[in-house]
């Protein structure tokens, strides 16, 4: 059941009307739906059930403590990209054991933080991130576990800007220099290789590029057992595409239906690093109707929500369904519209070109599947305080993240003595 549903002449989270959130807490706001998540968690979970797996929810799609103890208290354990990153999921309460460490650009204090923790692994990226591994892991005394990254070259048929298994994208090691790589690193005194790692883009809506780069990697994990590295854990990373428009994508079990047949005679532990699959849709970001405007050649709704709230639709031209709050003004004649937002740039919209009924000034509006690289990639720009966060459950909502004061947006600044005054 989606739990985002019309109910009574108007849009529900659960069992809570979206207008009664946005009326106790102003707009724009997001909310999310407790439900949904549990309900996603669960269905990528249990359609790996028939092989020892470790989820590690990709926490770059959504940060908020609140949603990363829900995963955790699920059994899940995050991806992380970041020391950030590291420090909100020991914070939420998300087990060491389960934390993996991604990203090409780690920095030896970052790298050290995660050692003193005791994560699982570090998703290695280059021989010369390896080194550094190594230096850190010599001076705290300890083994840093990795899985090395690999590049196997297949496209993923998705936006070139979250594709990250080509040629010439700047992620993982080029698979024709893979053995080359691992070698190095189980030379190394401080570094113990536990896996293989591979991502090779996001919201991807068929399993044949997954496939496709699994068996690159079950043929390198074949070479490298015959060699003697103890390969224990195959990371096949995250990607899986959500509905946002007319996508069909696969579902966890027609992945799960897909790879495993390729892996179940390897011996090793499957880690996953989902992220939109379970958060984008369990999301909405609402936002209210403030001006109507005709231009010359088009119409505009003018919103109080901005690209600084929502970039992905500035940032990759993404589609995000739109829709009434209530009930009764979806079932008005449809104009053409754009959808923009008060920050002063041309880029700065939700929708374009969009058919959709008439809106009036003051109506809230929902845009959908906003869980994932919504809130977590806001931004302060025109000095536009960030939203709040709320989760659903049932009949309760619960504010997770106060909306930010303009107090907020100047935490941290100072004026310089020689400034201290206007002369």
């Amino acid at each position: 059941m989606h739990s985002f549903q019309y109910h009574h002449g108007e849009l529900y989270c659960e069992q809570v009307p979206v207008s009664r959130i946005a009326k106790e807490l102003g707009t724009p706001c997001y909310i999310y739906s407790h439900e949904t998540l549990i309900r996603h968690f669960h269905a990528y979970d249990s359609a790996f059930k028939n092989i020892p797996h470790v989820i590690a929810f990709a926490m770059k799609a959504n940060s908020n403590l609140a949603i990363l103890r829900l995963m955790a208290r699920e059994g899940s354990g995050v991806d992380i990209v970041s020391g950030g990153e590291l420090y909100r999921a020991l914070k939420a309460g998300v087990p060491a054991s389960k934390i993996v460490f991604a990203g090409v650009g780690k920095t030896p204090g970052e790298i050290r933080d995660a050692l003193n923790a005791n994560i699982l692994m570090f998703n290695a990226e280059s021989s010369a991130e390896l080194h550094a591994l190594n230096q850190v892991a010599d001076e705290v005394g300890k083994k840093a576990r990795i899985a090395l990254r690999i590049n196997p070259d297949i496209d993923p048929k998705t936006h070139p800007y979250i594709s990250t298994g080509l040629k010439k994208s700047k992620f993982g090691i080029a698979a024709d220099r893979a053995v080359e790589d691992f070698v190095l690193a189980a030379s190394m005194s401080h570094i113990d290789v536990v896996g293989v790692h591979a991502h090779i883009g996001s919201q991807l809506t068929d399993v044949a590029p997954f496939t496709a780069a699994l068996k690159k990697v079950v043929s390198l994990i074949e070479t490298l057992q015959e060699r003697g590295l103890n390969i224990r854990y195959l990371n096949i990373g995250g990607g899986l595409g959500i509905t946002y428009s007319d996508e069909k994508p696969p579902l966890p079990q027609d992945l799960s239906d897909a790879i495993l047949p390729l892996v179940q005679g390897l011996k090793i532990t499957l880690v996953m690093e989902p992220g939109r699959v379970i958060v984008g849709n369990a999301g909405i970001l609402v936002t209210k109707a403030m001006y109507l405007k005709e231009g010359e050649t088009k119409s505009f709704v003018i919103v109080d929500a901005a690209m600084n709230d929502l970039i992905r639709p500035s940032l990759y031209e993404a589609y995000h369904d739109v829709r009434p709050v209530n009930e009764e003004a979806g079932r008005r004649p449809k104009h053409t519209v754009d959808i923009v937002g008060p920050v002063c740039e041309s880029g700065d919209f939700l929708a374009k070109d969009r058919s959709l009924p008439v809106v009036k000034a003051g109506e809230l509006l929902a845009v959908m599947s906003a869980g994932a690289y919504g809130f977590v990639m806001a931004s302060n720009y025109n000095s536009r305080p960030r939203v709040p966060e709320v989760l659903v459950r049932e009949g309760e909502f619960h504010i997770i993240r106060e909306r930010e004061r303009y107090e907020d947006l100047i935490r941290g600044e100072q004026i310089p003595s020689f400034l201290s005054t206007m002369e």
